[in-house]
């Protein structure tokens, strides 16, 4: 299969199943989130690849992947970060996106319709910020940080 090239505003997400597009009833599929399968299909034209990301394997994972499918949204990939990679005791359980969506982040899942104003404010171009874009920085703070001052600590 030939590379697929993302635009600049063109993102991988990795989406979660179970309380994200469907209420959570697992190991049944509960009913869609609202406007859960709209959100998706508009993130797929905006050029975003979608990535199934769940706890579900086996049995399970083919009824949601199938639920997905005649639902309008197939996934560029599930579990994996790319369709042929080979999974093994090797790879890593965690998928490289650019952006989560799941239900067990910190303060719950948001809903689509929040969602999709945080991704394309205003119906335009990616837009995802960082609450903290230190987060992602592996560097160590100044002798003044807060961890410090508050734990007193190096």
């Amino acid at each position: 299969m030939a590379q697929q090239f993302l635009s600049a505003d063109s993102k991988v997400i990795a989406v979660d199943f179970d309380g994200t597009i469907v209420e959570h009833k697992h190991p049944a599929i509960g009913k869609e989130m609202l406007f859960a399968f709209a959100t998706l299909k508009a993130l797929q034209q905006k050029g975003h690849k979608l990535i199934l990301w769940t706890i579900r394997t086996g049995p399970l994972l083919d009824e949601a992947v199938e639920f997905c499918k005649k639902n309008g949204v197939e996934f560029y990939a599930v579990n994996k970060n790319y369709p042929e990679e080979e999974l093994t005791e090797k790879t890593a359980r965690k998928v490289n996106a650019d952006v989560f969506i799941d239900d067990r982040s910190i303060g719950g899942f948001i809903g689509w319709s929040e969602v999709w104003q945080m991704l394309h404010p205003e119906g335009g171009e990616f837009s995802h910020q960082l609450k903290n874009a230190d987060a992602h920085n592996n560097y160590k703070k100044s002798e003044g940080s807060i961890f410090k001052k508050i734990f007193g600590t190096k």
